[in-house]
């Protein structure tokens, strides 16, 4: 294999001919081989992009000549578009507060311009990592500008997964606004409700999800970028300064702006802990939605079976015939994965010491894990899931005529203590709620139908109480 020999203040090193990264990328390699995970590709095109606007910056503040600058910025596109993602060739999970990812990025950028000004790889002297590409710069400003703009663009996939389930749970809200079905709280029978209401719960509790996840971006747009090492701007022209966070923000689209005490954003990570914790939020309600789309559609013999999920895959080797609601076990394992990645992300923040914290590649891998696993477990969610379920109508029906929760309906004309002994009677019988409350003729047919209706059992008031208006002055007076 053909070599250059590269050297660093710990001394030299021989690096592939064709590598683009050079011997600081070669050393972490070498010293951080723990997960086998690379640095994400949006953080890869991330730091392309900082280390693009930092370029303009010091070519417009005179620090660096045109031809170096576009060379650089040439470079800089080359990535960001994708190219060179192979070299990229440290571990996610690394010492030095991404002091490896950043080195990495130096020397593919300086290399790829030093072929586009017509030199040779590991010519220094053409464009240099350091002198050139992170003039200005230090890991501590453009590891964690870079981590928030990659976060930012990632929650916004996220979002729109959110916000397509939200609109998939309300198609069903619609579709299933008729379907009368037993309510339960506690596992036991409850009064009704429909399963279109039920759908309508899912759907909000995803709206505030998808609500707080819009929102929190604006916790990410405060960048230290121009702070350097510990956030005083040692090192960087005032005007620079000044310049390149608006140069970022003109070239991604998104209202960066620098962070109004730059010290606090260079050590202080909470502004991930949040955007962490909201993710652990919707986990928790997609959690509970799966968990309550298996219990809906158990069975569909032995369970309730009061909705059929879609038939994705067979569901047993040894079983013939069986079918897994596999959708929604995969969601509550993203759930179970998100909510063990907030507490690790957690871990990292705090454990921060003074002006800098050095666990940003550990939090930064665990943030990124969590914004594109709810977006995939939100698509599954809606698309083989959601929009294919189908109501057992007759079923539903037919279990909530043999539901006790009938009788809180007849309690306000009867009284807690009759309705009681009519709950009990029916236990013990086996007749129905219904059956009971006609043979004992405390309700004509005609007055059940009206109290029992949909459109009386699920909403606020007492059912029936405007159309049997004389029935109820009635049954008081005879108490």
């Amino acid at each position: 294999m053909n070599t250059r020999l590269e050297h660093d203040l710990l001394g030299s090193l021989e690096v592939p001919a064709d590598a683009y990264y050079g011997i600081h990328t070669l050393r972490a390699a070498h010293n951080f081989r723990i997960s086998g995970l690379r640095i994400h590709p949006e953080l890869i095109r991330s730091l392309a992009l900082v280390k693009k606007a930092c370029a303009i910056a010091n070519m417009r503040t005179g620090y660096l000549e045109k031809h170096i600058a576009d060379a650089i910025i040439a470079a800089c596109d080359e990535i960001a578009a994708g190219r060179f993602i192979d070299q990229f060739i440290t571990d996610t999970f690394q010492g030095g507060a991404g002091t490896s990812m950043n080195m990495n990025a130096n020397e593919v950028i300086a290399n790829r311009a030093i072929e586009l000004l017509g030199g040779k790889k590991g010519d220094y002297d053409i464009v240099h990592p350091l002198d050139h590409v992170n003039l200005s710069q230090s890991t501590n400003d453009v590891v964690p500008t870079a981590v928030k703009l990659t976060a930012i663009c990632l929650l916004h996939g996220t979002s729109r997964a959110m916000a397509d389930l939200q609109s998939a749970l309300q198609e069903k809200e619609k579709e299933f606004a008729h379907v009368l079905k037993v309510g339960r709280t506690e596992m036991q029978d409850a009064v009704p409700i429909t399963l279109g209401q039920e759908f309508s719960a899912w759907a909000q509790a995803v709206q505030r999800d998808w609500w707080r996840l819009y929102k929190v971006e604006e916790r990410l747009r405060q960048v230290n970028l121009g702070g350097t090492a510990i956030g005083t701007g040692l090192n960087a022209d005032r005007k620079y300064v000044f310049m390149v966070v608006d140069i970022l923000r003109d070239i991604t689209g998104i209202g960066l702006a620098r962070a109004e005490n730059m010290i606090d954003a260079t050590q202080n990570l909470d502004a991930f802990v949040e955007v962490s914790g909201m993710l652990k939020s919707a986990a928790t309600n997609l959690a509970k939605i799966a968990s309550d789309l298996r219990l809906l559609s158990s069975g569909p013999r032995a369970g309730f079976n009061e909705i059929n999920l879609p038939e994705l895959q067979a569901g047993s080797s040894i079983m013939p015939g069986k079918v897994n609601p596999v959708a929604t076990e995969a969601t509550s394992q993203v759930a179970f994965q998100i909510m063990a990645n907030d507490h690790a992300i957690t871990l990292a923040a705090m454990s921060g010491q003074l002006e800098l914290n050095a666990f940003i590649p550990s939090l930064s891998h665990n943030l990124f894990q969590s914004l594109e696993m709810l977006q995939a477990a939100a698509e599954l969610l809606a698309e083989k899931c959601i929009r294919g379920i189908e109501a057992n109508e007759e079923h539903t029906r037919k279990m909530l005529e043999q539901s006790f929760g009938l009788v809180t309906a007849f309690s306000p004309y009867i009284g807690y203590e009759d309705a009681s002994d009519l709950s009990r009677e029916a236990m013990e019988s086996g007749q129905t709620i219904r059956q009971l409350a006609q043979e004992k003729g405390l309700f004509t047919k005609e007055e059940i139908d009206v109290i029992l209706s949909p459109s009386e059992m699920t909403r606020p008031g007492i059912a029936g109480f405007d159309i049997l208006k004389d029935k109820r002055a009635e049954l008081q007076e005879t108490e």
